[in-house]
């Protein structure tokens, strides 16, 4: 798993008000939590922030303060304003040697199916992976080589086995498969040469006695 550097300020200022004076100014506030260590309010530079949540990857980030201290963590959430989709929070949960922690990690699919080449439909149905391990055993991403999937076949949970890693999702669950497309009924023809049927004309009792 590859490391990243995130530099950081410690902020003691929690109003509202405030924290969205920062974000206009590219910085945005944050939070270093854990097991066993003091929360700190941080906050740090969109730009660097960028490598580490823009990401399909998970990385070790080494924070690093004013002060040169170095702590590392892992990011665990990030808040994204609804509109502008501009990241306006984010966690950072900080890692603990013999410690196991539990992490989301990205599935990336390499391959072309063969299923795919015969006209199937390729579903990616789960893009993360729950698991359990140690920070040092902790996978960037997961590969899953879908080559040799033809049109009804699947990729579940319980195929996918990694060295020191606990895979938390169910072990029936489908990671990606390839379905066979889907038939349109043609819409039944109407002929327009039948006949029509003769239209039916009732008359009362009183106008046959006429």
């Amino acid at each position: 798993m590859s490391e990243i550097t995130l530099n950081a300020k410690k902020r003691e200022d929690y109003k509202e008000s405030t924290l969205n004076q920062m974000r206009k100014k590219g910085v945005i506030p944050g939070i270093y939590y854990g097991h066993g260590v003091d929360n700190l309010e941080i906050a740090a530079n969109e730009l660097e922030l960028r490598p580490i949540i823009y990401t399909t990857e998970s990385h070790i980030v080494n924070l690093k303060f004013d002060e040169n201290k170095s702590l590392s963590c892992i990011l665990k959430d990030v808040q994204f304003h609804p509109v502008t989709d501009k990241p306006l929070h984010f966690d950072l949960f900080a890692l603990k040697e013999g410690e196991v922690i539990a992490i989301e990690v990205s599935v990336q699919l390499i391959g072309n199916a063969i299923g795919i080449r015969e006209g199937g439909i390729l579903q990616h149905i789960l893009h993360k992976l729950d698991i359990e391990c140690l920070p040092s055993n902790i996978p960037s991403h997961f590969d899953i080589d879908i080559s040799q999937l033809n049109i009804g076949d699947s990729i579940k949970v319980s195929d996918v086995k990694i060295d020191s890693v606990k895979i938390l999702n169910d072990d029936n669950a489908s990671i990606v498969a390839v379905v066979a497309p889907s038939v349109e009924k043609e819409p039944v023809a109407v002929d327009s040469e039948t006949p029509a049927e003769p239209e039916v004309i009732t008359k009362s009792k009183k106008e046959d006695e006429e």
